[in-house]
């Protein structure tokens, strides 16, 4: 398995552990391509966080620049497994992350490939390349319309 299939089924994995605990259900994995090193990872836990800003990819950020000493994490990918929203756009932007590989779009509140597009504007001081993950875009999407569906019962 190369290592860019290993980050997205471990963000996978940890979308699945925040969606059993009640959280929406997604997983972000910080990855050193050069030494194939998980720098870090997250979970949605806004909720058991009480912390609106606790989006796994904030979460991993955070924990990220604990470990590099450094808030600025050039040269990292970041794997998610829901289009980031516009908060998490802009912090991977402050964070100049190289590259961003996301699985399912969100058409409601996504702000990468839907809503703002925050990478395309010209506030934004540092755009990542941008990958979708088409491999696990159906399975983190099931995740996610499984869960709000439970939600809705």
């Amino acid at each position: 398995m190369s290592i860019e299939i290993s980050a997205m089924q471990r963000a996978y994995d940890l979308a699945v552990a925040a969606g059993q605990v009640g959280e929406v259900p997604v997983g972000a994995v910080l990855l050193d391509p050069v030494s194939g090193e998980i720098v870090s990872e997250g979970a949605n836990a806004p909720i058991a966080l009480c912390d609106p800003t606790a989006h796994a990819e904030i979460i991993a950020l955070r924990a990220a620049a604990r470990i590099r000493q450094n808030y600025r994490l050039p040269g990292l990918h970041l794997y998610v497994t829901l289009e980031p929203c516009a908060m998490c756009a802009g912090a991977i932007s402050q964070a100049r992350i190289s590259r961003l590989i996301f699985a399912a779009e969100d058409k409601k509140g996504g702000a990468v490939i839907n809503g703002p597009r925050y990478f395309q504007q010209n506030t934004c001081h540092s755009a990542p390349d941008i990958q979708q993950d088409l491999n696990f875009a159906p399975k983190s999407a099931a995740l996610l319309r499984a869960f709000f569906k439970s939600r809705r019962r």
